[in-house]
């Protein structure tokens, strides 16, 4: 009898153990990052720490199983990272190039010393559906692009805008800040907007961030740089695409840094000094300087009177009157506004509001930004032309 207890026991607890050790999951499918003529970022979640890698194909007609593809790691220093955060960075790719992608990732159940014990791999489906793919940039004609902004995680106002926006037809979306109230965790920014993204476009489709002042609050701000990595590594970069140049400014928090609000933790106007620094030397470069369109797009505008408007104006505006700056596209202010140019401010503003939609269409005449309700009825418009 008390064998066949003992029996029991040790089957109960390895039925245990086996149910405690459920395959490893990629939690959040991928998303790219980053994108330029040369580079871009993929982005992707699983349930367990394990290494992370890309394999790429080039579009044609191969199955990705026609060969072994070459495979990118995740790594830093010369390690294979650990992780249950995978980010990989490609280089060397063609510009205007369209290639399909796969991720993996392979669960690391132990390391210990130079020993490392490793468990099942999992990767994104090439078997019944159709290869991920991204397209890098190139010499475009002309440039399409969906922004929209304050959604607040209503994720059942930003699938209405990007339809819209009409996100089939551009070359990228921005989100100009502020797509939630706070960071609390990952669970919380993907459930808020970013699976919503990924649902939508953003495993295909490049996406440019600028952060708004929401996204500097919460526990897990000062993780956000790490799922939404930029050419410059920064939160501020710049970015060509065709003809125009963008410069994405990030506009930190809108009041002073000792508001009771931060408790200490913010340090916003030195950010913003250094930030101005860059943009002096970004302006000059020839993506931006040579661009026949100048747009920048910051979440906050350089009016309002508070704070962190006021600092935007006095820090950043001056270098980009000088610069040629020809519109920046805003939010923050949860409803819509067109500022026209001033001798304070040398080039148009459209503040978008938190239910609309912004669509630009750029081409060698003329850029239409043009603003939509969430009826698809045209708000408003502005038109500029290009620099000769």
């Amino acid at each position: 009898m008390k064998k066949i207890q003992l029996i029991l026991v040790l089957f109960l607890l390895h039925s245990l153990w086996a149910n405690g050790q459920e395959a490893i999951k990629i939690t959040h499918l991928p998303f790219i990052q980053g994108l330029t003529e040369h580079s871009v970022s993929i982005i992707w979640t699983t349930d367990k720490p394990a290494t992370g890698w890309v394999e790429l194909a080039p579009d044609d007609s191969s199955h990705f199983y026609f060969k072994e593809r070459p495979k990118y790691y995740a790594t830093a220093y010369g390690f294979k990272k650990v992780s249950a955060l995978h980010q990989v960075t490609l280089t060397g790719l063609q510009p205007g190039t369209r290639y399909r992608y796969r991720v993996y990732s392979q669960e690391v159940l132990k390391h210990v010393g130079v020993d490392v014990q490793y468990g099942a791999v999992v990767a994104s489906n090439v078997y019944k559906a159709a290869p991920l793919s991204f397209k890098t940039f190139g010499d475009a004609k002309s440039t399409h692009f969906t922004v929209v902004n304050d959604i607040h995680e209503r994720n059942e106002v930003l699938d209405k805008l990007l339809d819209i926006g009409d996100i089939k037809t551009s070359d990228f979306v921005v989100f100009n800040g502020d797509m939630a109230s706070s960071l609390l965790n990952e669970n919380q920014m993907y459930a808020g907007f970013m699976d919503m993204a990924i649902k939508k476009f953003a495993s295909v489709k490049p996406m440019f961030y600028a952060r708004g002042n929401h996204e500097t609050r919460g526990p897990f701000a000062i993780e956000y740089p790490k799922y939404f990595p930029t050419p410059t590594g920064k939160l501020y970069y710049q970015f060509r695409h065709g003809n125009t140049g963008f410069i994405v400014l990030d506009c930190g928090e809108d009041k002073p840094d000792s508001d009771i609000e931060y408790s200490g933790i913010v340090d916003m106007d030195n950010y913003r000094s250094e930030q101005a620094a860059w943009l002096a030397q970004a302006v000059e470069n020839p993506a931006f300087k040579d661009a026949k369109y100048k747009i920048v797009i910051c979440h906050m505008p350089p009016f309002g009177g508070w704070h962190g408007e006021q600092e935007i104006l006095e820090k950043f505006v001056p270098i980009l009157n000088k610069a040629g700056t020809q519109i920046m596209l805003s939010g923050h202010l949860h409803s819509h506004m067109i500022k026209n140019a001033t001798n304070a401010v040398q080039f148009p503003i459209i503040v978008n509001s938190n239910n609309n939609v912004l669509r630009a269409d750029l081409d060698d005449s003329q850029g239409v930004f043009k603003i939509l309700d969430q009826q698809g009825k045209t708000v408003d418009q502005v038109i500029i032309k290009p620099l000769k």
